[in-house]
């Protein structure tokens, strides 16, 4: 495997970075990890909260045997070890936004073990080939409540919604070396549990955040000491967060310094880090089992049921789309890069071969190249997405038809794209009342022809005297004499016979 060859260029020389990420991905289900509180994003401060929740007196939690399947389904996804047997544990620490002052989370007997996932080559980003990264474990645990530090003069807010929120905690290995490599991980990351469903994946709304371990050494020695930039929440900052912190410790390290183990703050104003605590050690947060809570048992039919829920994961799809379908790479990779995109290009195939009675390989390319140029751009320039797009896979495809059997022309079908964008009309709807069908009249054609080469009998001479490129010009006056309703194969069949005399 080809290592990274990203360094950071220190006064002495070169310094390698190592990276792990542990990212934080809140559970899609509609209850919290142990309390049946919603979940629902952006709702009324403390609107939110159980008893549980709140940690009141005599309060026992039960788990939400949703989260521990969707942590399954997560595990699965990257090849990781699902362990039948797990234990919670409590996390001691008193801050203002955990009532019960503890944490349940998993520490010595987590949910998932080992497992990996693969980062696709991007020699631009300088990845040269792909590369496997090591995934630790995935815990299960409750999220904290959230301060809010703006809304009085002198005082801190609580906002116990997200207190018990279930969140998977996805540990990587310290298998990355730069901020390229790092920003593809979580990517990549973010991509698998968007297809499996297990977490929106929203990261400007911190349902996915990450925590990020930094540290630098010469390449090829010992693992320096690393420090822990805390909730960072996009996959730019992720990248910024690894390239400052790593700079500062090599200039920390030349100046005679020491690296100190501990927990930071990234500032995406000024880009750098800043210290927030001493980093603590598992020991100070007293770990014990959580005596509230029978340990979880999981057994294989539960783990059937899981696996055989899973969905096509991306890898696996933008295979099927090169080898199967004949896309191309490119194209396979954009399709399946969100999963919203993915089942979108899924529905706009399957009824595209099912309105033009054909194999869903024969029509892929057609359905493929339209979604990705045409319908992007128009929808760009709207400002909008599929998510937001007036017109569904099936009106898609009925337009595509229309260009599939000749009816309309690519050209003609660009102006009725815009008309069903404006006004929500089916394809076949705009076609019939602006009158754009295509015309495949072959004695109207020749009429046109005949005059268009009578008019330009200069170009006609050149054009069999050699000048094969003016072959274009003649088909688009041919086009526009006719108001570009005329079917351009015949067009180009009949003009060649008419200029060869």
């Amino acid at each position: 495997m080809t290592e990274s060859t990203y360094r950071i260029q220190g006064a002495t020389g070169e310094w390698e970075v190592v990276i792990g990420l542990e990212v934080h991905a809140q559970v899609t289900s509609n209850a919290k990890l142990f309390s049946g509180s919603a979940t629902a994003f952006g709702a009324e401060p403390n609107s939110q909260v159980s008893l549980v929740d709140a940690a009141m007196p005599g309060m026992l939690p039960v788990p939400n045997m949703e989260c521990i399947r969707q942590a399954v389904r997560t595990g699965m996804a990257i090849e990781a070890a699902i362990n039948k047997w797990s234990r919670f544990d409590r996390k001691n620490y008193f801050y203002a936004d955990l009532p019960q002052g503890y944490q349940i989370s998993q520490l010595y007997h987590p949910l998932v073990g080992e497992g990996s996932l693969t980062i696709e080559a991007d020699e631009k980003a300088g990845i040269p080939e792909p590369k496997v990264i090591g995934i630790e474990r995935i815990h299960v645990e409750q999220d904290a409540g959230k301060l809010m530090h703006d809304q009085h003069p002198t005082m801190s807010y609580v906002d116990l919604n997200r207190s018990g929120v279930a969140l998977m905690e996805i540990v990587s290995r310290p298998d990355m070396r730069s901020p390229a490599e790092a920003g593809a991980y979580l990517s990549k990351l973010r991509q698998i549990v968007r297809y499996v469903g297990s977490c929106d994946g929203n990261m400007d709304q911190g349902s996915m955040r990450a925590d990020v371990n930094v540290s630098v050494r010469r390449p090829g020695d010992e693992f320096g000491t690393r420090t822990e930039t805390k909730n960072v929440n996009s996959v730019r900052f992720v990248m910024a967060v690894v390239e400052s912190e790593a700079k500062r410790q090599v200039a920390l390290i030349e100046d005679g310094g020491k690296v100190v183990q501990e927990t930071r703050l990234y500032d995406p104003d000024k880009n750098e880090t800043r210290s927030m605590r001493s980093k603590e050690d598992a020991h100070d947060y007293r770990y014990f089992p959580d005596p509230d809570l029978l340990p979880l048992v999981l057994d294989d039919a539960f783990l059937e049921e899981c696996r055989a829920s899973l969905p096509e994961l991306p890898d696996a799809k933008r295979a099927r789309y090169v080898d199967g379908l004949g896309l191309s790479a490119y194209n396979a990779g954009v399709l399946t890069n969100d999963v919203d995109t993915a089942r979108w290009f899924e529905a706009l195939l399957a009824a595209t071969a099912s309105a033009q009675n054909k194999p869903e390989a024969d029509v892929a390319k057609q359905a493929a190249n339209w979604l990705l140029s045409e319908f992007f751009g128009a929808l760009n320039k709207l400002g909008k997405d599929l998510s937001s797009s007036p017109i569904s896979p099936e009106g898609a495809a009925e337009l595509l038809a229309l260009v599939g059997n000749g009816t309309i022309s690519g050209s003609i079908a660009k102006q009725v794209l815009e008309k069903m964008l404006e006004t929500g009309d089916a394809a076949g709807v705009i076609v019939e009342r602006e009158g754009l069908k295509q015309n495949s009249d072959t004695g109207a054609i020749e009429a046109v022809i005949a005059e268009i080469l009578t008019k330009n009998a200069d170009k006609v001479e050149q054009y069999r005297g050699g000048k094969e490129a003016l072959f274009g010009f003649f088909v688009g006056q041919t086009m526009k004499a006719m108001q570009g309703k005329a079917n351009p194969q015949i067009i180009n069949e009949l003009l060649k016979k008419a200029l060869a005399g």
